[in-house]
């Protein structure tokens, strides 16, 4: 009879210890979940990443939601992009430009993007220049600014 008190405590206190120890599901599906493959234009040039931001921009039109579309660029590479699901997600903070940024950061590990070039469909609303400016990201290009583009700016 002691013996099977022993192993009930035994049991009890693995169970209990398992329990605390364990990582949550959804962080174990977070970790696992691998981004998809980001489209990287033939030519590096600022055409090429604008078109490929008018192609998210199309995306989202197609699905529903407002045409705005923005990557991020580093080195020549595509390192994260984004397009607008405020409808889709009610969110009214879902902007490309802001999505864009996120997806980028995320990627690349690092929260500092003062290596990148942002690329966008239209000029960032004061929140999109806020996250852009928050994560120092070096100019950002559309079709009505200048060719080298302009530097973010906080303001309010």
């Amino acid at each position: 009879m002691d013996s099977h008190k022993q192993t009930r405590r035994e049991m009890t206190a693995l169970f209990a210890l398992g329990s605390l120890c364990r990582t949550p599901s959804h962080a174990v599906a977070q970790s696992r979940t691998e981004s998809p493959a980001l489209v990287q234009p033939v030519e590096k040039t600022r055409e090429a990443y604008l078109a490929r931001a008018r192609a998210l921009r199309d995306q989202a039109v197609r699905e529903g939601d407002q045409g705005y579309g923005a990557i991020v660029v580093r080195e020549g590479t595509v390192v994260g992009e984004g397009r607008n699901y405020v409808i889709l997600q009610s969110d009214p903070t879902a902007h490309a430009e802001l999505l864009a940024v996120r997806d980028a950061a995320r990627r690349l590990n690092n929260r500092d993007l003062s290596d990148c070039d942002v690329y966008s469909t239209a000029t960032p609303c004061p929140m999109c220049q806020a996250a852009l400016y928050w994560a120092r990201v070096r100019r950002y290009h559309n079709e009505s600014n200048p060719q080298d583009g302009l530097p973010p700016k906080l303001s309010c």
